[in-house]
């Protein structure tokens, strides 16, 4: 007889083999202004740009029900472009277009007037424009 395996087990896999990491991170929402492109002291070009994702509300209680209506609650996330094709994808996005993304969550630290500093952004790995006003080339 053969051996048994669980379905989601490989033949090079044991169980107690710890799960692989993976960062991935994806996101809708709108551009909150025009993208910035710029140059680094490495001469790497990047294109970076806001992006105002809504928050779900979490459950009320019932004391807070009773308070009346809440505000809109909303993440505003960095995203920075590294790749030739999203640095052209966000190049052409204008404030308050609905986008989508897919990336990975990044730790930047910088030199600040106030000494070393950092920051968590998104790094996209795909961009794509879902809804919004389209420019129009003269």
């Amino acid at each position: 007889m053969g051996t048994s395996r669980t379905p989601t087990e490989t033949p090079n896999e044991t169980p107690t083999d710890p799960p692989a990491g993976r960062n991935e991170v994806g996101l809708a929402g709108r551009v909150a202004a025009p993208p910035d492109e710029r140059e680094l002291p490495s001469g790497d070009r990047i294109v970076t740009l806001r992006v105002v994702v809504p928050r779900a509300d979490p459950p009320r209680r019932r004391k807070d029900a009773a308070d009346g209506p809440r505000r809109a609650t909303v993440d505003t996330i960095d995203v920075v472009c590294w790749t030739a094709t999203t640095r052209r994808t966000a190049l052409r996005l204008q404030a308050g277009d609905l986008v989508e993304l897919d990336g990975s969550l990044r730790r930047r630290f910088f030199g600040g007037p106030t000494g070393r500093q950092s920051r968590y952004e998104v790094e996209a790995g795909a961009l794509r424009r879902v809804s919004g006003r389209r420019s129009t080339g003269t």
